[in-house]
């Protein structure tokens, strides 16, 4: 399977809301970063699915759409318009590592 695949399962489960189906596509050691802080804010697939199950996916208006895409090897990076967490949409950068099938790390960057 392709990285871009594993990534765009992730988006899709992440569109729909399935914490399940989103959460196989990482690591059982998923590492979140958000810099500029240099240690992970989420480590581990069990932090990271509470995260998504008590932040994120209890939105029914949550989406993401990708609006620039970069594939370079292992390396995806989005440019993401996010709804439903906020009052009004946000915009995220994100760079998914895939390693041995699953997302091992994200980089997560927003303007604010």
């Amino acid at each position: 399977m392709k990285t871009v695949d594993i990534v765009d399962r992730q988006l899709d489960a992440y569109n729909a809301r399935d914490l399940e189906r989103f959460a196989a596509q990482y690591s059982d050691d998923v590492c979140c970063y958000r810099p500029p802080a240099i240690e992970p804010v989420l480590r581990g697939k069990t932090a990271f699915a509470a995260f998504y199950a008590t932040q994120r996916f209890v939105h029914e208006g949550l989406r993401a759409e990708v609006l620039t895409r970069i594939i370079l090897g292992n390396k995806v990076v989005d440019h993401e318009r996010i709804f439903g967490v906020r009052e009004d949409p946000f915009e995220a950068v994100i760079v998914y590592e895939v390693k041995d099938g699953l997302i091992a790390t994200t980089w997560t960057y927003t303007s604010d």
